[in-house]
């Protein structure tokens, strides 16, 4: 049986999604920030990337955003920016916020088709599953250098409904990049069950 990410319906989104992704990006910037260049080697939970690495994905995804809402494929797009030096890093996230704002500042953008690696959705769709993403990836690169967010709780419970709705519990199929759910507690931290349900171990640290 083929698993994929689920396309919501095509009637326009009641509730702007557009808040709720800047705020996770806000709080992505300050954590992309405080990262010091003697961590850039570190271990993170996204077990394919070292701390540098994570963050020039975490770049790259503010780019994706911006490109999609433009027209073009996701697919693309670089998956990871390497052009950043060690201690530019906040620099590069903070830099790509204008073309960013820009890109979504109208709000018709929020019923166009985007092409995404994992289906093709509206804007509005599009930019919510972007939430959840943005604000994993911040959770990995927070947990990888001892970090603790101030977290927009409202932002992380409506991206936790969102990607329950779109991504199923079952065995996720090759090209989703989302390893199975990781059980935890209905009374966990809303942060701990957005990244469970993206198949982070929300008790993951690095080794001593």
């Amino acid at each position: 049986m083929t698993t994929h990410i689920s396309t919501p319906d095509r009637a326009p989104t009641r509730t702007d999604p557009r808040p709720a992704f800047f705020s996770a990006v806000s709080t992505a910037c300050d954590v992309v920030a405080a990262v010091s260049p003697t961590q850039l080697s570190d271990p993170t939970p996204c077990s394919e990337y070292d701390v540098r690495t994570l963050l020039g994905h975490l770049v790259a995804v503010l780019n994706r955003v911006t490109a999609v809402a433009s027209g073009v494929a996701a697919s693309t797009t670089p998956r990871v920016v390497t052009d950043v030096t060690d201690d530019a890093w906040g620099a590069a996230a903070r830099a790509a916020l204008p073309d960013l704002e820009a890109a979504w500042a109208d709000p018709a953008v929020l019923e166009r088709e985007m092409h995404l690696p994992f289906g093709t959705l509206p804007g509005a769709a599009a930019l919510a599953a972007y939430t959840g993403e943005i604000s994993t990836h911040t959770w990995d690169v927070a947990v990888a250098t001892g970090q603790s967010p101030a977290w927009d709780e409202r932002v992380l419970t409506d991206a936790l409904t969102d990607v329950r709705r779109k991504l199923p519990t079952e065995e996720r199929a090759p090209g989703i990049p989302f390893a199975t759910a990781v059980p935890v507690p209905d009374d966990a931290p809303a942060v701990d069950r957005l990244v469970a349900w993206q198949g982070r171990d929300p008790q993951w640290r690095p080794r001593a």
